[in-house]
């Protein structure tokens, strides 16, 4: 033979893709394994010069190879028994040149070869349509299986990935992205349950080597279960038992964080967070949650750290160029909704692409297109911030039924959740009839969560839209004692300055820019009022830099509820 096989099959076991994909050059085109004179090596040759351009990720390349290698296996007699050369099992490839003879090609592989070259170049309904339905159930192996299963949930096909995922714990009860799909696509933790192997096999050992699983993964079930059924509390009440018996896990950490930062308790978020990287710095998963709750916080330097670690560790991946829209949000909103839309680009399911575009949208006053954005995001999973996101959008576009209905929505989503009540009590507060419900659901807000600094917030400015400017006073003075928080100072300077108390209010507006000295809002209400002080009118020759300056002021509310 001009070019030994075993040779090719000895680099792309050993992961030389490059050597493999060069020396493939001239397996497939010599002249002794033209189709006509051996169509099983012709095959065979073009399904490794495939795998050998997989491993390059050169996927393109590889699905014309596998393309062109399933095409000859159509005009193959069905003469021998199937045979498996996958990439997937390198010790399923044959060291020997002539053992392609008696063996044929197994056609199923090369169809899921295929389907992963259409997922790496996110065509996934080629990958469902043309390769992954046309393997026969009892065909599919455990990573088929998977793959099948992701791709129906993509596709909406909810029932059939259930199948699929369900197929996957019935081999392995440890497919621990298995359990968490089921689990949001609503099967309960019992019945996930049942579906663990418990007895052993014909060969006297189930399959991998377990016959009993151990109480922390029921543990796992009940805990992804609860985060699923928006059981939030029981959640990261099992997620924490966990963690005692696992600790420094950073998968679970990272789920831990994640659910705070849904449920809004961001500053436990960020803290989960921070413990997650100083365990693993070269983590990416999660962490556009992460720089979206620093962009929150107004953390700057930390946000812009942690956007220059994930560049060096992988550029590729939709959560860094969410995390590269929030450090641009304040710099340049359109490179910023460039960014959320290239996360999108790369992976249409990530939550936080959409949250980040609507949020965008809306600082570009497209409500509309804002709305679409936080519709997609919910779609996904329904949380506080796409909620929040969508009844800003649809006040802003005065659809009021539409903002009330989503709000009460998220009530039910979260049934003991003072943000929620607060978000009803926003839309009642967009109008002036509404006034008396939206205090009563603010003051229900604060009965549930004292500390619940955003509904104060929103109860003082009640207050001071009705004129009761000492009652603002006196309810946000309570909470200077337990928060160092700019926005909290930013609102008591304004009812100062709104009750003609200037001197009061100028040293709530340094200290909220000693504690953010990149707070715009802050920046622009000093310099309107020491106008105000030296006897100016501060409206007069800057009317357009005021309304800028109010427009900051309420981002910067929006933000701390976000």
């Amino acid at each position: 033979m001009e070019v030994p096989k075993d040779q090719m099959t000895t680099l792309l076991d050993n992961g030389l893709y490059d050597s493999a994909q060069l020396l493939g050059c001239f397996l497939v085109s010599s002249a002794i394994t033209n189709i006509e004179a051996n169509p099983y090596m012709k095959v065979e040759n073009l399904v490794l010069q495939g795998d050998a351009l997989f491993g390059e990720k050169e996927f393109r390349r590889a699905l014309s190879m596998y393309k062109q290698a399933l095409q000859h296996c159509k005009v193959i007699p069905k003469q021998t028994t199937s045979y498996s050369r996958s990439s997937l099992s390198t010790s399923s490839r044959s060291s020997s040149p002539n053992s392609i003879n008696v063996s044929a090609i197994n056609e199923n592989e090369v169809k899921f070869k295929i389907a992963l070259c259409y997922c790496a170049i996110s065509e996934n309904r080629a990958a469902l349509l043309e390769q992954m339905e046309g393997i026969p159930p009892k065909a599919r192996t455990l990573r088929m299986n998977l793959t099948l299963g992701k791709l129906y949930r993509i596709s909406r096909h909810n029932r059939s990935a259930i199948a699929c995922y369900k197929d996957c714990l019935r081999h392995s009860p440890y497919i621990l992205e298995a359990i968490t799909a089921l689990a949001e696509l609503g099967i309960s933790s019992k019945e996930i349950l049942s579906l663990f192997p418990q007895t052993p096999n014909r060969g006297g050992r189930p399959p991998f080597d377990h016959v009993d699983t151990p109480r922390w993964l029921h543990l796992y079930v009940e805990a992804q279960c609860c985060i699923a059924s928006n059981d939030y509390k029981g959640g990261l009440d099992l997620f924490s038992e966990l963690l005692q018996r696992f600790p420094n896990n950073v998968h679970i950490m990272l789920e831990i964080a994640k659910v705070e930062a849904v449920i809004g308790r961001n500053d436990e978020a960020i803290v989960n967070f921070e413990k997650v990287r100083s365990v693993d710095p070269y983590v990416v998963t999660y962490m556009d949650e992460y720089a979206m709750l620093l962009k929150a916080k107004s953390d700057q330097a930390k946000l812009n750290k942690l956007v220059h670690d994930l560049l060096n560790i992988d550029p590729a991946r939709a959560e860094v160029f969410v995390a590269l829209s929030a450090l641009w949000e304040r710099k340049d909103e359109r490179r910023a909704l460039s960014y959320a839309e290239k996360s999108l680009r790369i992976d249409d399911r990530n939550i936080s692409g959409y949250i980040m575009k609507g949020n965008l949208y809306l600082s570009l006053n497209r409500p509309d297109v804002a709305a679409t954005a936080f519709r997609a995001a919910q779609e996904l999973r329904p949380d506080l911030r796409s909620c929040q996101g969508l009844v800003r959008s649809y006040l802003a576009l005065s659809k009021s039924k539409e903002a009330l209905f989503t709000a009460r929505e998220a009530m039910k989503v979260m049934p003991q959740s003072a943000k929620a009540l607060k978000l009803v009590g926003d839309v009642h507060a967009s109008s002036s009839g509404g006034r008396e419900k939206a205090r009563k659901f603010y003051e229900s807000a604060l009965r549930l969560e004292p500390g619940f600094l955003g509904a104060a917030l929103a109860l003082a400015e009640l207050h001071v839209v009705e004129g009761r400017n000492k009652d603002a006073v006196s309810l946000l003075e309570r909470y200077l004692k337990d928060w160092a928080d700019d926005s909290l100072h930013i609102k008591l300077a304004q009812v100062f300055a709104a009750s003609n108390m200037l001197s009061d209010a100028l040293s709530h507006y340094q200290a909220a820019l000693r504690i953010n000295p990149q707070n715009e809002a802050a920046k622009k209400g000093l310099d309107r009022l020491e106008k105000q002080m030296k006897g100016m009118d501060p409206d007069a020759p800057e009317e357009e830099e005021e309304n800028e300056a109010e427009d900051a002021e309420g981002d910067q509310e929006e933000t701390e509820l976000l």
